[in-house]
Order: structure tokens, then C-alpha cells, then sequence
């Protein structure tokens, strides 16, 4: 939810209904003056959630379009409340049996495609139609049409009254493969001033919301008349040397009201777990603000000394206590001008909260041992991991100051909720990882992108980075396989217990494989056969002289699933050069 200056989560009952408005006896009580009384409900069963307009002022929309009726929500959607944001963000749920929307026995049948690609390694690529306007009295023969010129698809139908979902089994989604240009073409023709975008499983996302999200992130990227490709979907923001990737829709609505936030002086609190991209977001709100020409200091509040607390943030003068041998300023006086933020700011000290509240009220500070106030001029941001509400109630944190510091408060999703970005955000922390070290680029193959997607991410986004750089690192051939990364990222999210000194059941089930591993350690059966097929394309590729069609044929493979295997193990050859796989 993003209301006004602030983000928060509220969360959908596992089945019920769910009253949103402005008064009570609202569920979801919302107080901008844009929103009703009753303005909408949502309604959440087994088969999914929907949403109702409850004949608001100022309507409901989904993606920037108004609701009609029950409107089926999907993960990624972005709801609007008059002027309230709101993105939804739904767990996995298991295919059930009985599925009487067209929307969802459609994804039902997505879901079920997911799960076949990924246990066979088999291609597939959804596109989503996006259409300038919803469709309505005409949608069948709408649909008619799209279908007729485009070709056989293996799913084709409508996930709301403006996107068309098109599911299609070995596709990889790579540009100028057979078929596929000619089909979006085809959909494009038979609507102008449509947007089409696509995404491939698993390069794009491991699981059916994800890959609907994305494809339809890209769409709305596209230009009308044109398709996008997944990556068209993201956005690379650019803080002073500093590069954020962000295609979450929750990331790019709080990226977009840290804009608005940092044009303001109001303090910011930056809310989420360890390693979630904290700074980042402080650091963006000081880029776009006034004083983004001016310092920004970074201040660990848990790392600074028991006994020195006061003297790093308001500085000291000579003599002020043993080992002040000269006058020194303060980290909140060396950020005039700028931005000072306070990292992890619930770990301060009592007597150094009551001195920054102060400091923070008349604008002004005392360096430890002087009698004399100094003005100071500058902007803070602070961040914290913890429940700063209930460290209030438990009398852990002044309540004034988290008022003074929580004008506006940014909650930022854990990366376990941001699947799209696991994918692009390994893709990036690898190939920088890679330049550092003077390597050529790595491949994720496609196993170790569905461990990625599966893995929990309690270290969040510093975890994969931190991972990539170990993997750019260890790693000594070409493709980044499921067995090169740490045995705690092979077991299922949450599935995996602990156990002796700290390895999961997956990681002890797991010999060593690598170079210098104890006589009679074996690959794991699936790596096997994935090296033994990586030799037989390679050798058919040798006796094709590159060819890729001679040598798909040698071997008895569909040519798509052939190249898409390729890609899958980074293999680039042109005809006619031979394959360096055999020497």
C-alpha cells in the first residue's frame, strides 16, 4: 500500500471479503480524501481474488484501467484507490481441480506448462496483447480473429477485457525463431494499436505470475504497434555512479514516491529486512533531491562504539575525554549540505536518541565537551530492520523521535517477493563480478536460475550479490550449474531444516564435485545426463561443421530444442567454424 508519504503492508485473508473505504467499518481503512466511504471490496476464494468497485467517487482501477464488474487480480497487478497505490503480490498457490473462470483455467493451464518446462528442460514463452481500450460486446471474434491469423498456439485467451495471454510450448522466445516473428506479427496486424510483450521460461521467471507480470511489463514498455522483450520491461536507474535495477512493480511505485519524497525536507524512514537495497533507496532520495550536490554520509548506528556514540555523530572538542587529542567534527556536522543516513537507527543508545531528536528539532548540535550550539543545515534519512513500533512499546526507542524520523516511512519488499528481479539481478551481479575478475561472461543455466528462484534469500539482495561474486570467482568453466552453488541453496524455500553445523538435508545429500573431491564423489544423475547431452550437441555440432540443423538431425533432436539448449549452456557457433567443445 502507498498512501500519501508512506508505504505499508496489509494482507488479503487466505478467503474472505475485504472492505475498502474511508470510514468504518472498512477492513482496509484507507484516509486520503480521494477515497469513499465504500469504495471497493475485495473478495478472495480458493479460485483467486477479485476486486468490485463499490460505486466510488473517484473508481477503481487495475494497470490504470477502471473496474467493471468482479475484476480477477494477479500478482504484479497495480490497484488505484482513487488516489491510493496499491500492488498486489500473491503466493504460489497449487493447481486445484475445478476452475470456472476463463482467466484462471487458463493460468491453471500456464501453471501446468510452467512445471512441465522446468522438469523436462523444455522451451516455453507467453506473450500478453495488450489493446489500447478493453474489448467489449466483440471479444469472440476478437479472439477469433488473433487466433486465426497467428497460428496454432497450444493456450490462447483473455486474463481481463484489454490482455490476450498466449501460451506457447517449445518457443524459446529468442528473436527470429521459426514461427514465432511471424506470429507476432500476425497479432499486431489484427490490432494496430496493440502492444504485445513476451517472456521466456525460465530466462524471464520460474513460475506462472511471474511470467505473466513480466510479459506484461513489457507490453506496457512497448511502443503501439510494437512488441518488447522482457528486458524492455525494466528500468536501470542511474544515482550518481550508482546503478539500481528495478522491473518489480512494487520496487518502481516506492522508487517513484521516493521521487516525490526527495523533492520535499521531510525526514524518510526506510523500512525492510537486511540487505534489502536500504541504502539505495536513502541514497536516491538525496540524488533527486536539492542537495544532491551536497555529501551524502553514511552512518552504521550499529557499528559505532558503545562509548564514543555521541562524539562520532556530534563530533568533540579537545580534551572532551581520554584520547581527544584535538577538536573533531561530527558525522551530522561534516553532511552540511547534504544528507546524513542513519543505518539501522533502532540501535542507537538512549542518551544519543534524546541528543538527535534535539539536534533534529532546533537544527542544531553540541560537540562533546563545549558549551557552544553549532547550526547545522541537512537533510536525514534514517533505516532500520526492526519493528520501530514495537520497540517503542517496549520503551527500547523514544517515541518522539520515531514520530520526528517516521514523517515519511518507505517499506521495501524482502526479495523473496520480487521474483522477477532474481533472475536480472544474478545476470548483472554476475557479468560485473566477471569484468572485475578479467573473465569471460558466465551462463546461468537453466536448473541453477529455478534454485535461485526457489532459494529463500534471508540475506536478500547483498546475499546474491555476495553469491555471485563467490560463483564468478570458483567456478572455472563457462555455465554456472546447479552443483557450483553452496548446498543451502539446493533445498526448496523453507523446505530445508537445518542440521549438524549448519548444512541442509539437500546440501548433505549432495558429494563434492569439483576439483581435488574424495575418490568415488559422482555428479548428481540430472548433471550427468545434462553433461552427457552437452557432449553429444557438441560432438553433432563438430561433425555439422556448426550447423546447427545437420547437427540437431544427427542426433535426433527438434531443432528448437536445440537451440534452445544452446543458449541454455552458452554455446555460440556459426556454420562453418568447428567446435572448440572437442578439442
Amino acid at each position: 500500500m502507498m498512501e500519501g508519504d508512506s508505504s505499508w503492508r496489509f494482507a488479503l485473508p487466505a478467503e474472505g471479503s475485504v472492505l475498502v473505504g474511508r470510514e468504518e467499518p472498512a477492513d482496509l481503512l484507507l484516509k486520503d480524501e480521494s477515497v469513499s466511504r465504500r469504495h471497493a471490496r475485495i473478495l478472495v476464494t480458493e479460485e483467486g481474488a477479485r476486486v468490485v468497485d463499490l460505486g466510488s467517487h473517484n473508481g477503481t482501477q487495475v494497470n490504470g484501467r477502471q473496474v467493471e464488474g468482479a475484476h480477477l487480480l494477479l500478482s504484479g497487478d497495480v490497484l488505484s484507490f482513487g488516489g491510493v497505490v496499491a500492488v498486489v503480490r500473491a503466493r504460489a498457490r497449487s493447481v486445484t481441480v475445478r476452475r470456472t473462470l476463463e482467466a484462471e483455467r487458463l493460468m491453471a493451464h500456464l501453471r501446468e506448462e510452467v512445471d512441465r518446462a522446468l522438469r523436462y528442460g523444455r522451451p516455453l514463452s507467453v506473450l500478453v496483447l495488450a489493446l489500447p481500450e478493453p474489448v467489449s460486446g466483440g471479444r469472440e471474434s476478437v479472439e477469433a480473429l488473433l487466433t486465426a491469423e497467428a497460428g496454432p498456439a497450444e493456450a490462447v485467451g483473455w486474463l481481463d477485457a484489454a490482455h490476450l495471454l498466449c501460451v506457447l510450448p517449445e518457443v524459446s522466445g529468442e528473436p527470429g525463431e521459426e514461427g514465432l516473428g511471424e506470429r507476432m506479427e500476425a497479432l499486431l496486424a489484427a490490432c494496430p494499436r496493440a502492444r504485445l510483450g513476451t517472456a521466456a521460461c525460465p530466462t524471464d521467471g520460474c513460475d506462472a505470475d511471474t511470467l505473466v507480470a513480466v510479459a506484461r511489463s513489457a507490453a506496457q514498455a512497448a511502443k503501439p504497434g510494437r512488441a518488447a522483450a522482457a528486458a524492455e520491461g525494466t528500468t536501470r536507474l542511474d544515482l550518481a555512479g550508482r546503478s539500481v535495477l528495478v522491473a518489480d512493480p512494487a520496487m518502481s511505485q516506492l522508487y517513484a514516491l521516493l521521487r516525490r519524497l526527495a523533492a520535499s525536507e521531510l525526514p524518510v524512514l526506510v523500512c525492510g529486512e537486511t540487505g534489502v537495497g536500504k541504502e539505495n533507496a536513502a541514497f536516491a532520495v538525496h540524488h533527486w533531491s536539492r542537495r544532491g550536490s551536497g555529501p551524502f554520509i553514511a552512518v552504521n548506528c550499529a557499528a559505532l562504539p558503545e562509548g564514543l556514540v555521541e562524539s562520532e555523530l556530534f563530533g568533540n572538542e579537545k580534551g572532551a575525554f581520554t584520547g581527544a587529542t584535538t577538536a573533531r567534527a561530527g558525522l551530522l556536522e561534516s553532511a552540511q549540505g547534504g544528507t546524513v543516513f542513519l543505518d539501522e537507527v533502532g540501535e542507537l543508545p538512549a542518551s544519543a536518541q534524546a541528543k538527535l531528536l534535539r539536534a533534529l528539532e532546533v537544527r542544531r548540535i553540541t560537540r562533546v565537551g563545549d558549551t557552544r550550539e553549532r547550526p547545522i543545515d541537512l537533510r536525514v534519512v534514517a533505516a532500520t530492520h526492526r519493528d520501530l513500533e514495537a520497540e517503542v512499546v517496549a520503551g527500547r526507542f523514544r517515541q518522539d523521535l520515531y514520530f520526528r524520523l517516521g514523517a515519511a516511512t518507505v517499506l521495501l519488499p524482502p526479495l523473496r517477493e520480487r521474483p522477477r528481479e532474481v533472475p536480472l539481478l544474478a545476470r548483472d551481479f554476475l557479468s560485473r563480478a566477471c569484468v572485475s575478475l578479467g573473465r569471460p561472461e558466465l551462463v546461468l543455466a537453466a536448473d541453477t536460475l529455478l534454485a535461485l528462484s526457489r532459494h529463500a534469500w534471508p540475506g536478500n539482495v547483498r546475499e546474491l550479490r555476495n553469491l555471485m561474486d563467490y560463483v564468478a570467482a570458483a567456478v572455472a568453466g563457462d555455465v554456472v550449474e546447479p552443483h557450483h552453488l553452496p548446498p543451502r541453496m539446493m533445498g526448496r524455500k523453507g523446505a530445508a531444516a537445518p542440521g549438524p553445523e549448519g548444512a541442509t538435508e539437500a546440501g548433505r545429500a549432495a558429494p563434492a564435485m569439483e576439483a581435488g573431491a574424495p575418490e568415488g564423489a559422482r555428479l548428481p544423475l540430472a548433471q550427468e545426463l545434462r553433461e552427457l547431452e552437452r557432449r553429444r550437441m557438441m560432438e553433432a555440432l563438430e561433425a555439422a561443421e556448426g550447423v546447427q540443423t545437420k547437427a540437431a538431425a544427427l542426433i535426433g533432436m527438434p531443432i528448437r530444442t536445440f537451440s534452445f539448449k544452446l543458449k541454455q549452456l552458452g554455446v555460440q557457433v556459426k556454420p562453418g567454424r568447428r567446435s572448440p567443445a572437442t578439442e
